[in-house]
């Protein structure tokens, strides 16, 4: 989920329980074929994760609650020659569950893919109410922007989101990475459902949390993780894999210019023309004096999801991070569904997650354009 905010003036956008553990985890993966660095210290100072890109076949379940910034993030990762989508599970999340899987269908057809099989899941989080970005993302979630030749619903699996998650994770162990853009309400389920699926994970790639207690959707948290709380501490706390985050400021500190959004709107492609239809309304919505409150570090074009996925897809594409045990808050009045990171040793976990700090930028756009070629 997240989003991508194109905040003409001034900072950036953010969207904005307390149960026993649910799932988590993220699995990535990050003993690499040539000698590079796989973890950050103990302490704040960082490391390089990657000294090489891997170019080998790699196979992506992803998980997404679709909206405009994860439709950027599916169609980057379908332009990558390397990668192989096995599935895609949807969640409630930017907009209904229904909704977001017809915007799923609408994005693989605009990219020629609805071969690729697209699954229905929870409808709301495990506690309380559903939130919705409809404000950012449109209500439909893709903008609000009529689609006479959408794909129908009955294109849908039969089989759940969680069922086949944890199927599909069965059938290719150590070989999928996870890739979650969205509420972590289904792989909660999933890791309670199948304790073990978590070390069947090559990676876990997750966008949401935050770092710096700047919120999105409330004081303190981000959109994902404020949308279920419940499902964010299960996942941090259960799946015990290569775990990678791409967190709310990060993903602002990694903004691209709007003079590239420009350009990479500006292809004359099909796949541009759907970009550029269904990213119209978060464009003007960007502009709101809300949303430019809520971005960090000045203005640009922050395509949340992607930068999750453009890790998962390249092994080289983190050059620093942290690594540290992270969990969430569950019970805070301002603070229910904030990221905790323990940088001390408070909270005596021996896993601990990957949280992004630096990417190639470079590779990046390359990804990013290659998406709408």
């Amino acid at each position: 989920m997240a989003l991508m905010i194109r905040c003409v003036h001034k900072t950036s956008h953010v969207f904005s329980s307390s149960v026993g553990r649910l799932f988590a985890a993220d699995h990535r993966w990050f003993l690499s074929v040539r000698g590079r660095v796989a973890a950050a210290k103990h302490d704040s100072t960082s490391s390089s994760l990657s000294t090489t890109g891997c170019t080998m076949s790699k196979k992506l379940l992803v998980d997404v609650d679709c909206g405009v910034d994860d439709a950027q993030a599916i169609m980057l990762a379908l332009a990558a020659p390397n990668v192989e989508l096995l599935g895609v599970t949807c969640v409630h999340g930017n907009t209904t569950v229904e909704n977001v899987c017809k915007n799923t269908l609408r994005v693989l057809q605009a990219c020629n893919k609805l071969e690729i099989p697209v699954f229905k899941g929870a409808a709301k989080p495990i506690l309380g109410n559903s939130l919705s970005a409809g404000h950012f993302h449109g209500q439909d979630g893709l903008g609000d922007a009529p689609d006479a030749s959408a794909p129908g619903v009955e294109l849908v699996q039969k089989e759940d989101a969680v069922s086949a998650m944890i199927r599909i994770v069965n059938e290719n162990p150590g070989e999928v990475s996870l890739v979650a853009t969205a509420p972590l309400t289904n792989l909660a389920l999933a890791v309670r459902m199948d304790p073990s699926l978590p070390s069947k994970l090559r990676g876990l790639y997750i966008m949401g949390g935050n770092t710096e207690s700047r919120g999105n959707t409330t004081v303190c948290a981000e959109f994902n993780f404020a949308a279920d709380p419940e499902a964010a501490y299960v996942v941090l706390n259960d799946y015990h894999c290569p775990t990678y985050l791409a967190c709310w400021e990060f993903t602002c500190y990694s903004k691209l210019s709007w003079e590239f959004c420009d350009a990479w709107l500006a292809q004359d492609t099909d796949k541009a023309r759907f970009m550029a239809r269904i990213f119209r309304h978060s464009i003007e919505a960007s502009q709101s004096e809300r949303l430019q409150k809520e971005f960090v570090a000045g203005t640009g074009f922050v395509s949340c999801d992607s930068y999750a996925m453009a890790a998962a897809v390249d092994d080289s594409f983190i050059t620093e991070s942290d690594h540290y045990p992270v969990s969430v808050e569950l019970t805070g009045t301002h603070t229910r569904g904030m990221m905790v990171v323990d940088t001390v040793g408070f909270l005596k976990k021996t896993h601990k997650a990957f949280i992004m700090k630096k990417v190639d930028m470079e590779k990046f756009k390359q990804m990013m354009m290659a998406a709408l070629q």
